[in-house]
């Protein structure tokens, strides 16, 4: 893992994008797998402020997101489908059939599961992924456990998880309790991977995703066996 530490928010953001852009301009028809959640705004913002000066072009540009909620329809507000429309999709020139997210409001979940892992397989493998993590070390709705899920699965959210989004919901019982997430092995067949992360109150987990043994209980410490990771931590 390489890891940098930043004094702001906005240098971490800054380094994040700039990889992701060096990405998109050394193969214009990259897969690039995408987060939600707070941290990537500021990573987002800058994206699209490059596109809109022309120095980025996402037209040709496929994406895949690492999850999204069940039983939430994708126009509501509290989607991931929505964040991502609001944030980056809506403000760049990249094609809606190539933006893909899975679909929390599937007939058939363990089917929809298939067919995303089957999408991610028949993109060619994602390009460079884009993580957060969380303050129980998950990655994507990946939680702790006694094994590592393979691959995109149903999972029923925790505690802490849902604790964390609350901040999102104007009422706890608005919160989903369970999502759609890509499996551990379509993230670490991912030829590279930037894991952002900001704020003290993350720092911990940060250093037993790096440092500790590697364990589904801290779903994220997976990745110290893959080649190409920055890690990138502020402070604020």
């Amino acid at each position: 893992m390489k890891y940098q530490v930043f004094d702001t928010y906005g240098q971490m953001c800054r380094r994040a994008a700039n990889l992701i852009s060096a990405q998109i301009i050394l193969k214009e028809d990259c897969v690039l797998g995408l987060a939600t959640g707070s941290t990537p705004l500021g990573i987002y913002k800058i994206l699209v402020s490059w596109y809109e000066k022309a120095d980025l072009d996402f037209a040709k540009v496929r994406t895949v997101n690492l999850d999204e909620y069940c039983g939430i329809a994708a126009d509501d507000p509290q989607s991931y489908h929505y964040f991502m429309q609001k944030h980056l999709f809506s403000k760049v020139n990249i094609k809606a059939a190539n933006a893909h997210m899975p679909n929390g409001l599937a007939a058939d979940i363990q089917a929809e599961c298939k067919r995303y892992d089957a999408l991610i397989a028949s993109l060619g493998g994602i390009d460079i992924q884009l993580l957060g993590i969380g303050h129980n070390g998950h990655i994507g709705f990946n939680e702790p456990a006694d094994v590592f899920s393979k691959d995109t699965t149903y999972v029923k959210l925790s505690e802490d998880t849902i604790r964390s989004n609350a901040r999102f919901f104007k009422a706890v019982s608005d919160i989903p309790r369970s999502a759609i997430t890509m499996g551990m092995q379509s993230i670490m067949c991912s030829r590279k991977i930037i894991l952002a992360a900001n704020g003290k109150d993350k720092e911990d987990i940060i250093h037993k995703a790096m440092e500790g043994p590697i364990t589904p209980e801290v779903p994220a410490s997976i990745l110290q066996l893959h080649p190409d990771v920055s890690v990138l931590f502020s402070k604020e």
